[in-house]
């Protein structure tokens, strides 16, 4: 308890900074609570029970006008995550092919994907997210004269329909089989890794991934009675029915996000391949390794330490963009909220819930990530 104990005085500040903060914090909530009652505006989330009353354009979860204003924001952000979850796998596939493409041997690939890393990053977001939303409502056709492929896909101004299976049974079977099947193509890539490393010689990882993943969602599609009924886009009235529909503000949400984080993640994986020593390229190349073998098992392994903290930086603002989805009338979590609170006049509850929900969804991202780089950090010895 010496008080000149450099760790004790350290401790000491740590808490008397978090006490000011704690004060502040009090003074500004009290504050902010007696000039709210002082106007006569009620506090509290109490509305979240109420009636919400208004329709909602896409609802991956039930959802009606009749329900309260917390299913509504449910909704909101169920639309919030698959524009996240989608926007993420494709930005992250895109990306890291362009950034790979920018150190290619070929100069007018390179040339190509340097001229599209330049020109979506000095580009601002919503002013493509606005052209993409344009190209979709203006230059596809109206619907009577949809641009139909063979009747599987469908485009005009209102959006995309694809054929898509009719409800049955075996295709749960088959998605759960899936679901099964790509668990299992992990485990048995660790035991071939462990074989690997323990007798010098591994099993064949990909034809046996490649098995599970399309024969096990066969086998049980076939098991539950193989169903192959497709229900197909047919115009009916004003529009198409049938199938799966896309909303143009959807495909332009997604479109928008994931070109636009593509060309920073390719400058990521760029930087990352860059900095592993070009003697381990020469050693793989003296080992009689090809290009694709020497990227995938001697570079990006030595990469991902300088690739992955980067990417969680992306991955974080590919969710928060999407916010954005606002501006062309996508209805994700902030535009739910925003109607919330005119109907309501709650804004304070209403933003509170929109910056608590963000933060929960950006310090999983975090967490998620920080699992991923602990799990392919390489030991040196």
């Amino acid at each position: 308890m010496n008080l000149r104990s450099e760790r004790l005085r350290g401790w000491i500040w740590q808490a008397a900074l978090l006490a000011a903060v704690a004060c502040a914090v009090a003074w500004l909530v009290g504050n902010t609570l007696d000039n709210l009652a002082a106007r006569g505006i009620q506090v509290g989330f109490g509305f979240l029970g109420q009636e919400a009353g208004f329709a909602i354009a896409q609802t991956p979860v039930p959802y009606s006008p009749g329900d309260t204003y917390a299913r509504a924001l449910v909704t909101g952000l169920a639309n919030t995550l698959i524009v996240s979850v989608i926007g993420i796998i494709a930005a992250t596939l895109l990306g890291t092919a362009i950034g790979v493409a920018r150190l290619a041997g070929n100069r007018l690939l390179a040339g190509l994907a340097g001229a599209y890393v330049e020109a979506v990053r000095n580009v601002p977001l919503l002013l493509q997210l606005f052209v993409w939303y344009g190209i979709l409502t203006e230059w596809l056709p109206p619907v009577r004269q949809a641009i139909s492929l063979g009747g599987v896909v469908v485009m005009s101004q209102r959006g995309l329909r694809f054929a898509w299976p009719q409800a049955h049974a075996g295709w749960l079977a088959a998605g759960l089989a899936l679901l099964l099947a790509i668990v299992l193509a992990f485990a048995w890539r660790r035991h071939a890794e462990r074989r690997r490393r323990d007798t010098g010689s591994a099993p064949p990882v990909l034809a046996v991934a490649t098995g599970l993943i399309v024969g096990l969602p066969v086998v049980a599609w076939g098991l539950a009675g193989a169903p192959l009924a497709i229900e197909y886009p047919m115009l009916r009235g004003f529009d198409y029915r049938g199938g799966i529909a896309v909303s143009p503000e959807f495909a332009a949400l997604v479109i928008g996000l994931s070109t636009y984080t593509a060309g920073f993640i390719a400058e990521v994986v760029r930087a990352g391949l860059q900095s592993v020593d070009r003697g381990q390229v020469d050693a793989a190349k003296a080992l009689g390794l090809s290009a694709g073998q020497r990227l995938r098992l001697v570079v990006m392994p030595q990469a991902l330490r300088v690739i992955v903290p980067p990417l969680t930086n992306q991955y974080l603002n590919l969710t928060k963009n999407s916010s954005l989805a606002v501006a062309i009338g996508y209805p994700d979590l902030v535009s739910v909220a925003n109607t919330t609170m005119n109907q309501t006049g709650q804004a304070i509850e209403a933003m509170v819930i929109v910056m608590a929900v963000y933060l929960t969804i950006s310090l999983a991202i975090a967490f998620a990530m920080n699992l991923f780089e602990a799990r392919t950090r390489l030991v040196e010895r």
